[in-house]
């Protein structure tokens, strides 16, 4: 659904001024996702957006996927010290060592979770419910909490449960448009 008319009322946080996070809210944010290698990439994003705004994250996502080798995760398995320092000085991303090697382990975690359950995917479903969960005033949840304690016991980091709803919501786990955005549920 293409909807990017300038009298649609979206949820507030959807900057109109800024295209691509309106293009995000109107065409991503929300909807169910199932494929491994996106699920990647959003999960590495979401990591790299603790304690920053997603507008800042979503607005170097294109330098992010070049610098990142488009998220795929035998190239980022294959990252050394040479490929970290390189990170470190490419502009456009954000240059957190400690985000960037927590991606190359987080990585390698979410390998493993995908040959233990054969996808990213089917691991989520041991957390997630088959039905979209409707609920725009969380920032946490039980979901949230079980599977962010889940992934850091596994390894990963800057996977906390505030990380982890956001990024469930953002898979369409949770539909949280506000009441008064046209992808509301009750608007559709």
């Amino acid at each position: 659904m293409e909807n990017r008319q300038e009298n649609v009322k979206r949820c507030f946080w959807a900057n109109p001024k800024n295209p691509l996070y309106v293009k995000y809210h109107d065409e991503e944010w929300g909807r169910p996702l199932h494929d491994d290698g996106r699920l990647l990439e959003l999960l590495i994003l979401e990591s790299f957006q603790a304690g920053l705004s997603w507008e800042c994250v979503l607005n170097k996502r294109e330098a992010f996927r070049e610098a990142f080798d488009g998220f795929d995760r035998d190239c980022i398995l294959s990252y050394g010290e040479a490929k970290i320092d390189e990170l470190m000085a490419t502009p456009g991303i954000i240059r957190n060592r400690r985000k960037i090697k927590a991606t190359i382990t987080n990585t390698a975690v979410f390998k493993a979770i995908q040959e233990e359950f054969g996808s990213f995917d089917a691991y989520l479903c041991g957390f997630c419910p088959k039905e979209t969960i409707y609920d725009h005033t969380s920032v946490t949840s039980e979901i949230s909490d079980a599977l962010s304690a889940d992934l850091r016991r596994r390894g990963m980091k800057f996977v906390g449960s505030t990380t982890i709803h956001a990024f469930l919501q953002s898979i369409g786990v949770f539909n949280s448009h506000m009441p008064d955005c046209f992808l509301h549920h009750s608007n559709l």
